[in-house]
């Protein structure tokens, strides 16, 4: 055995920490991590505007990918710090948990929590420059990968205050990619200029030939949030609900409206951070819409003796905005997910109780409307009930009819197992024959899918196909759906490349996106891609997926080779199927991800939803970019 001693413990100072683990500071070293670098400046920005220091926000995409973020804010102190004897700016920038978010003076509130925001992504910048805009003169200071290469110095005069931070990522730690992506940044800045009313932020990309540019400014905060997410969907309520208090330094708002649609989409905020996984103020905001709902709809002879709204009843389709600015939040886990402060629960159901029960009161129409949708809800939600039963399996044989569809694999392990979602009865006999059945299982449609944006759950338990995938799946769905009971961790979508299989693509992901969205948020989902060409040349055969990649090849071969154009899976035998589209040496699958389940939300309302204007606008102003479309 080698010598373990004391020479073997290791002390990481200043930032080396960071440079040595930095997923455990960031998240990863991949694109999330990446952008998460800009996360972390511009949340410092926000804070400044937060505490009503600053008001416009600025950032850039500048070439080579570096990144600039400005903003009119009071300008990090340059002054010594006492106990280092080097100036504040750069102890902030070398020191972790270091910063003016601790004191509770100089920011009432912050996203900004644990002190590590700038000086990690210092730390993960090959370039980093500051300079700062106080007391009438610029300072700035330069840094490589984390460790000062100049002191601060003063460089000019200025008439403002501000802070402007310009970083390149370290490419020896972001390995996968050092490219911005515009609109995963774009959303973001958005959704900040939503949570944070009158603020004006502003991204550019001058990475290409021609800069773009966005602003985003709203003055009616979350209430306009609300109106842009409901945008294209029928109101049961005209008028947005919105209330905003504050009980012993902790502020809320909420902002809230019905629509005709059947999804529930509630996103909640602590200090602008977006807690996925809910937390305390969800809670306190669920108790508090079935109480007042039931209470409303009971005093005025609207319900059945004894019975009453279960809170899925009043949630169903209900968009709403919940933010909560918390002096000292307490978030459970370093990804900020899920708020854990329990006070937050009783003020915000008390919050929301008595704004909503004033809403009510003074719009009887509305209230009426609201709690008609509620009685539709749990009326079919008890039709559900009865045709979930049917979705329930202990193997393929329990459904009448089901083993029939089903080509099950052998294994029942999860991790390995797959199982392709094929469009048609002779695709999917030519996906059985093919495939390798140890691991691959095969259930074909017949068949469009139901669009279940425009069904409530009832229907969608009655539809055959969905509930040939729900059984299949072994997940259950609605108030039973358990991701972790999922048969297989790759469900791939494959269907013909043409716009009839397109719109089977796009009804399964409608499906997946509304009933099954844990699944996708696991990486489970994806989306086969079949070749669109055959191209023969004697013996030789090539497989082609896009139209440049047939050029390509034709100007290669020269002559004249055969080319086949695939309409549809059928037309491949087994052979050519697994080869090209099953094989895990040879295919191409893409994943299915939710860069802004906001986005998908609106891009699935109004592609699948009721409303024509919209989905009319949206191809119209999209119609150039189509391709390969059939006649």
């Amino acid at each position: 055995m080698s010598n373990y001693d004391a020479s073997n413990i290791q002390i990481l100072e200043g930032l080396e920490a960071v440079r040595k683990r930095p997923g455990m500071y960031i998240g990863s070293t991949g694109s999330r991590g990446l952008h998460h670098l800009v996360w972390e400046i511009i949340d410092n920005s926000i804070d400044e505007a937060l505490g009503g220091y600053a008001t416009n926000i600025r950032l850039e995409l500048l070439k080579n990918d570096v990144v600039r973020v400005t903003d009119d804010g009071r300008g990090i102190p340059v002054d010594l710090h006492p106990k280092t004897n080097r100036p504040a700016v750069e102890t902030i920038l070398t020191s972790l948990h270091s910063g003016g978010k601790f004191d509770g003076k100089s920011y009432k509130v912050s996203g900004g929590l644990h002190g590590v925001g700038a000086s990690v992504v210092n730390a993960l910048s090959e370039e980093f420059l500051i300079q700062i805009h106080r007391d009438n003169k610029i300072y700035q200071q330069n840094y490589v990968r984390g460790f000062p290469v100049s002191d601060v110095v003063v460089v000019g005069e200025s008439l403002h205050t501000g802070t402007i931070i310009t970083f390149k990522a370290d490419h020896l730690v972001f390995t996968e990619t050092i490219s911005y992506d515009f609109e995963i940044l774009r959303n973001r800045v958005q959704q900040l200029a939503f949570l944070n009313k009158g603020i004006n932020i502003t991204i550019i990309d001058d990475r290409g030939e021609i800069p773009v540019e966005k602003s985003y400014h709203y003055e009616g905060g979350i209430v306009e949030y609300v109106g842009f997410l409901n945008a294209g969907k029928g109101k049961v309520n005209q008028d947005i609900i919105y209330t905003e208090k504050e009980i012993d330094g902790i502020t809320l708002e909420i902002a809230m409206q019905y629509n005709d649609s059947y999804a529930a989409n509630l996103y909640s905020f602590a200090n602008n951070i977006p807690t996925h996984e809910g937390g305390m103020h969800e809670d306190g905001f669920k108790m508090a819409l079935t109480r007042v709902l039931n209470k409303y709809a009971g005093e005025n002879n609207m319900l059945k003796k004894d019975d009453s709204f279960l809170g899925e009843d009043t949630r169903e389709g209900l968009t709403a905005i919940i933010s909560v600015k918390h002096p000292d939040p307490q978030f459970e886990g370093q990804t900020k997910t899920k708020l854990g402060n329990p006070e937050v629960r009783q003020i915000t159901s008390q919050i929301v109780g008595e704004g909503l029960e004033r809403y009510l009161l003074e719009n009887p129409n509305d209230a009426k409307m609201i709690v008609e949708k509620c009685l539709m809800a749990s009326r079919a939600r008890l039709a559900a009930k009865k045709a979930r039963e049917a979705t329930r399996r202990k193997s393929p044989l329990d459904a009448l009819g089901f083993a029939s569809k089903l080509a099950d694999c052998r294994s029942k392990d999860p991790a390995i197992s797959e199982i392709y979602i094929v469009e048609g009865d002779s695709a999917g006999g030519s996906a059985k024959q093919g495939r390798e059945s140890e691991y691959q299982a095969i259930l074909p449609l017949r068949g469009k899918v139901l669009n279940v944006e425009k069904a409530r759950l009832d229907k969608i338990l009655n539809n055959k196909e969905i509930l040939s995938l729900i059984q299949a799946l072994g997940t259950g769905i609605g108030d039973e759906f358990d991701a972790e009971k999922s048969r297989y961790h790759k469900i791939v979508i494959m269907t013909d490349a043409d716009i009839d299989g397109a719109h089977i693509r796009t009804l399964l992901l409608t499906f997946f996106f509304r009933y099954m969205k844990p699944l996708i948020d696991l990486g489970y989902v994806f989306i086969a891609q079949p070749p669109l060409y055959k191209v023969q040349q004697g013996k030789r055969i090539e497989y082609v997926y896009t139209d440049d990649e047939l050029t390509k090849i034709l100007t290669e071969m020269g002559g004249r080779p055969g080319i086949q154009r695939y309409k549809g899976l059928g037309e491949m035998n087994p052979e050519q199927l697994w080869d090209t589209t099953m094989d895990p040496e040879h295919r191409t699958l893409l994943q299915v991800s939710l860069k802004d389940a906001m986005d998908a939300d609106q891009v699935f309302s109004m592609l699948m939803g009721e409303e024509v204007e919209p989905r009319k606008i949206f191809i119209q102003d999209n119609a150039i970019y189509a391709d390969n479309i059939d006649a």
